[in-house]
């Protein structure tokens, strides 16, 4: 970078741009680590049960796979921070990601109860199954253990290097299949941190006038190590 040059270092715009991820269906890709989990979740009403838990690692595709899932069926989303009377949703779909950041335990298992009375369904996401969290409320524990849960698995290498060409293909940039494996083989293994680093590759190379190339890709992801070891 040119002495005097104001702008921020790769290391940085890597979690500066990480953004919005895309949740739509065409950006969802079904690989063995998610296969379960979309064909269960397209089952839907069809479910062995009122209330479906989604259990993975972060950055599987657990929050893509969720929103898909409200698209389809007007579902609503219930903030884990904000649980709504159980009234308002009388036989609706919900989604709620994100178990292990409930604050009200009493209010979950009341609005599961009611779903479940009137016809209702919740998805809920979760980084662990329930037996793994801090659920203080016993008859909310055992409620989420008898609901049927489907995991869906961190991301392989087919999956990290189709998510990759994928992205590149979105952002018209044209790349070698070697840079794609050498960026699979070095990423940590998130769908959010392929998109993340796509766009700052992008980003760095537009800004220094050059194209994107396996060697700018390997200085970008030095950096980030660097960065993290700091």
């Amino acid at each position: 970078m040119p002495e005097g040059d104001s702008r921020r270092g790769p290391a940085q715009l890597f979690f500066d741009l990480a953004g919005e991820p895309r949740y739509g269906e065409a950006d969802f890709l079904i690989s063995p680590a998610n296969r379960a989990a979309y064909e269960m979740i397209s089952r839907w009403p069809d479910w062995p049960d009122s209330a479906l838990l989604l259990v993975g690692p972060p950055g599987s595709g657990k929050t893509h796979l969720g929103a898909i899932f409200a698209r389809r069926n007007d579902a609503v989303l219930v903030s884990p921070t904000e649980i709504p009377e159980p009234g308002r949703l009388a036989g609706a779909a919900a989604m709620l990601d994100g178990l292990e950041a409930v604050t009200d335990e009493t209010a979950l298992f009341h609005l599961m109860n009611f779903l479940r009375e009137s016809g209702g369904s919740l998805l809920v996401t979760s980084r662990r199954p329930p037996s793994a969290l801090q659920i203080a409320l016993p008859d909310l524990l055992s409620r989420l253990r008898r609901a049927p849960v489907v995991e869906i698995g961190a991301p392989d290498d087919s999956l990290i290097r189709a998510v990759l060409e994928k992205l590149f293909r979105d952002r018209q940039l044209a790349v070698e299949a070697t840079l794609v494996d050498y960026v699979a083989l070095r990423l940590e293994r998130s769908l959010e941190a392929a998109r993340a680093f796509v766009r700052m590759l992008d980003e760095e190379a537009l800004a220094r006038g050059r194209p994107v190339t396996r060697a700018l890709a390997g200085e970008l992801l030095q950096l980030i190590d660097a960065s993290r070891g700091a």
